[in-house]
């Protein structure tokens, strides 16, 4: 391969590649299944960091207090304890613990939220990590192409950009709007100075979150973007995908279901088509039909109870389908059969004398 190929493979598109088809149904169930779903790790970070900031907002007197608290306790005994003494650590450490733990916990929910929301519910597989061979010798083509030679390379350079340039933006702004009142911190208490630069490091912080959310959103569209291309298929791939699932129960009860709901919503016209209705008399009806041409056997094409049932019995009225009363058949067929299945042989003896009847008064063969 020349030097000249690889280029062009590193800015191919997927429907350069052959990959012109959307990914099917059962592919991207795949994917999701083995963990691979459309993420921004932006979303994350920022649900991670707005929701604690906000937190730390809200609870700043509590901590305060704590600090304070912490601060008085050592020097209360920073005179009359050795340094090694253990009461000394063991306070810290439940200092520490207590005032961290609040925060840690708003974080991780943060971070299995903004998870939850991208994943559109609980995902759990092994399968990132799992130990691969190739994932311990970097494929160096390919990391450059993704960061560097690529349209998301390109995304997240600028995002980077745009963080670092917003934040310092920010930062400059508010020292130079507050400046007057930072040159005379010297002359207030050390109370004051506290509360002061607490205040406006509370606002560059909740200003970046939110910024860093607002950048989140259109990069989880990216992503979600370029994980639909990366899941695209080749004409080949979806012939071989569709072989391959032809024997597959959770496909073909899919399809089974797909062609019910569109029986359903086509009731009128499969009624009209029917050979016969058969009837409770008032309450069921089973709009029955049968095709040899077609049919590996007679096919319930509409069913329905009361309400429904008499509409379908107008419906045959108006179209001239012949209604035929035999209750014990009918509730049956409503019970054991859905709309668009093949009728069971133990129910074709029933079938045969009602079906003799109608094609003999129609003159059908």
């Amino acid at each position: 391969m020349s030097s000249k190929d690889l280029d062009l493979q590193w800015f191919a598109s997927a429907e350069e590649e052959g990959r012109t088809e959307q990914p099917s149904e059962y592919k991207l169930r795949k994917a999701r299944e083995e963990g691979r779903v459309a993420k921004s790790q932006e979303l994350s970070g920022a649900l991670v960091m707005l929701l604690p900031v906000i937190s730390l907002v809200i609870l700043a007197p509590w901590f305060l207090d704590n600090c304070i608290g912490i601060l008085r306790f050592y020097f209360d005994r920073c005179t009359t304890s050795d340094v090694d003494d253990g009461i000394l650590a063991s306070a810290f450490f439940n200092y520490f613990i207590k005032m961290i733990l609040p925060l840690a916990i708003v974080a991780m929910v943060s971070g299995i939220s903004a998870n939850l929301i991208q994943n559109r519910g609980f995902i759990f597989s092994t399968k990132p990590i799992e130990p691969k061979f190739s994932k311990i010798l970097p494929k160096f083509g390919e990391y450059f192409k993704k960061t560097l030679f690529s349209g998301q390379g390109l995304f997240n350079l600028a995002k980077s950009i745009a963080k670092v340039a917003f934040l310092f933006i920010m930062a400059f702004i508010l020292i130079k709007n507050d400046l007057p009142k930072l040159l005379t911190l010297t002359n207030v208490s050390l109370w004051s100075g506290i509360v002061h630069v607490s205040v406006m490091t509370a606002k560059l912080l909740i200003i970046a979150a939110v910024f860093f959310l607002v950048i989140a959103i259109p990069d989880y569209l990216v992503q979600r973007h370029q994980f639909m291309e990366t899941m695209k298929m080749s004409k080949q791939e979806v012939k071989e995908e569709y072989k391959n699932l032809e024997g597959d129960p959770y496909v073909k009860g899919r399809l089974r279901q797909y062609m019910r709901d569109l029986m359903s919503q086509n009731m009128s016209a499969n009624v009209a088509k029917a050979d016969v209705i058969i009837t409770n008399p008032t309450h069921y009806a089973v709009a029955v039909q049968y095709d040899k041409s077609v049919m590996q056997g007679p096919m319930v094409t509409a069913k329905g109870v009361d309400s429904v049932a008499q509409r379908i019995k107008e419906i045959a009225q108006e179209n001239d389908v012949d209604i035929v009363e035999n209750r014990p058949l009918a509730r049956a067929l409503y019970a054991e059969v859905e709309i668009g299945d093949i009728i069971p042989e133990m129910y074709y003896q029933a079938l045969a004398v009602i079906l003799g009847k109608v094609y003999t008064m129609k003159g059908k063969r």
